[in-house]
């Protein structure tokens, strides 16, 4: 009875997701599950997995033995935060890592074995990533069995855990999208966050909803969908179920845009710059706004490029969304803040934590001050950088040949690249890195629109000669070993944060928010998409990046 005097639960669950862990970590490293991870693509993470399934199982080890040891003794505050809390971490950790490992490219594969029937690939329609798949199952255990009791601490930790990968996302802007847009362009998306963030607000007011529900829903549909919606949280004081609402909300809206957008835009005669914009201002997930940029024009680059930038920049933000947010909600709870206020005693740390890094990393100490995502071009002189000997042979062949069809960038692209080996700018221009550099952009354009209109049957080339221009493509592009390091911690973070967050969300609290949300959703998405639609139509032209 020593148990129910103390309250711990049962020693048995942590026992159990231990050797699990532990047996997963021996099979993985033997390599009795190489051929599996690798038909589902994820064999690269095997080292991680080994690193993640022993430390688990063996802080789980440790844990079950330390509890046992105290089984019948008062609990004392490292029993509460420590002791109780770890079995419910593990037990998140192992669903996160059967997510992430297993769910999301047992979906992949059967939404590509549908693709004959369907005519598409619903996991991308759907946008069936671990995002939407971690919340799921979080929903259905505390729905169906409900929260175990050993977890019970752990599901708590839930929300810190996705206030850690917020800040982790400011390593993956700089203030380099913001030097690429145009001043048009930024006081666009400036005004189509505030004016939407606004709008709902006032929309809340109308259809009476909780303040909680509306700010959150607020931030979601103004900024970024689901980081937006984590952080904005707290601010507002927004519940599991609000957010999980706000999420929804985002995902669905979304999936109608990826159809109706590259529809609209080509009635309307829309340029691929022009439609870059308006999906990256009013289709909120990222993935979709890809994938109504490629479904709108999959030849021209640009599309995809302008699109990521308006979707990107949204993100920074996000900062201010949370000082309007904390000033509005402060108001609303009836009280008078100042600015000291709303800006010290208000403002998330996390937010801050967030700056920090974002700071931090357009200063280069990350990555080069242009990156982008991590990701950053690279065009000096090295061998590492050029093609091999046998493409080189081949490209000089096609080249002398002619291409049909080449406009005059591209066919000067791949003149230069056989001329040089590389892509880069002119030699006599290397002591002036941004001349050097400018010119090295148009090149490397030229031969992203010659494989692109390739791609869409514009072109005809050998498959030899795609590869080798691909390769060339690839050597100038670099990634940031530590951008990928934080980046991956995030998408863990976040994985992690859901299924926690989905956990909390139970039927009744779902029917309690009822369906004014999805309307008050569906009423300002409309509206944004409208009228974005009409200013870009107006006021963007050809050329937004610089």
């Amino acid at each position: 009875m020593a148990q129910a005097t103390v309250g711990r639960p049962d020693n048995t669950p942590v026992w159990i997701i231990s050797g699990l862990l532990l047996a997963y970590g021996v099979l993985v490293s033997s390599g009795a599950l190489t051929g599996l991870l690798t038909t589902f693509k994820v064999h690269k993470a095997m080292d991680l997995m080994q690193t993640m399934a022993f430390v688990g199982g063996g802080l789980g080890i440790a844990t079950a033995m330390l509890r046992k040891a105290r089984w019948n003794k008062p609990l004392n505050n490292f029993d509460t935060f420590v002791l109780e809390t770890i079995p419910g971490i593990l037990f998140i950790v192992a669903l996160a890592m059967g997510i992430r490992w297993f769910a999301e490219p047992m979906v992949k594969i059967m939404s590509s074995a549908l693709v004959p029937v369907l005519g598409f690939k619903i996991y991308k329609v759907l946008n069936l990533n671990y995002v939407v798949l971690g919340i799921l199952v979080g929903i259905i255990i505390t729905n169906s069995w409900g929260i175990p009791k050993f977890a019970a601490s752990g599901v708590k930790t839930a929300r810190f855990v996705l206030k850690m990968g917020v800040i982790l996302l400011g390593a993956r802007y700089s203030f380099a999208e913001l030097a690429k847009l145009g001043m048009v362009s930024i006081w666009m998306i400036g005004f189509f966050v505030l004016g939407t963030v606004f709008f709902v607000l006032f929309l809340g007011k109308i259809f009476k909803q909780p303040k909680t529900m509306t700010g959150v829903l607020s931030a979601g549909m103004g900024v970024c969908g689901v980081s937006a919606t984590v952080a904005c949280a707290p601010v507002v004081k927004a519940k599991c179920s609000e957010m999980a609402y706000t999420i929804g909300t985002i995902l669905g809206f979304g999936i109608l845009c990826m159809f109706a957008f590259p529809t609209i835009g080509k009635m309307a005669g829309m340029n691929a710059t022009q439609f870059g914009a308006w999906a990256g201002t009013g289709i909120l997930n990222s993935a979709q706004v890809a994938a109504a940029c490629l479904a709108f024009n999959a030849v021209d680059i640009k599309t995809l490029k302008v699109g990521e930038i308006f979707n990107i920049t949204r993100v920074l933000f996000l900062p201010v969304i949370v000082l309007v947010l904390a000033t509005w909600f402060g108001k609303q709870s009836g009280q008078k803040l100042s600015f000291k206020e709303v800006v010290i005693d208000k403002f998330p740390i996390f937010i801050i934590g967030f700056l920090i890094l974002f700071f931090m990393s357009s200063m280069g100490l990350f990555s080069p001050a242009g990156h982008y995502k991590g990701k950053y071009l690279d065009f000096s002189y090295n061998e590492r950088t050029e093609v091999t000997p046998e493409e080189l042979t081949l490209l000089t062949g096609v080249a002398a040949a002619g291409i049909p069809g080449l406009n005059p960038l591209e066919a000067a692209a791949l003149n230069d690249l056989v001329k040089q080996h590389q892509i880069a700018g002119n030699f006599d221009d290397r002591a002036d890195k941004d001349t050097f550099d400018t010119t090295a952009r148009e090149r490397m354009a030229g031969l992203e629109s010659m494989i692109a209109r390739a791609k869409g049957g514009e072109l005809t080339i050998s498959k030899d000669v795609k590869s080798a221009v691909t390769h060339a493509l690839k050597q100038v592009h670099k990634k940031s070993k530590t951008i990928v390091t934080l980046t991956n911690a995030m998408i863990w973070f976040f994985a992690y944060g859901l299924i926690g967050l989905g956990m909390q969300i139970t039927r009744k609290s779902l029917a309690q928010a009822g369906g004014w949300p999805l309307v008050m959703g569906g009423i300002s998405g409309v509206a944004k998409a409208t009228l974005s639609f009409i200013v870009v139509m107006y006021f963007v032209k050809d050329v937004v990046l610089h």
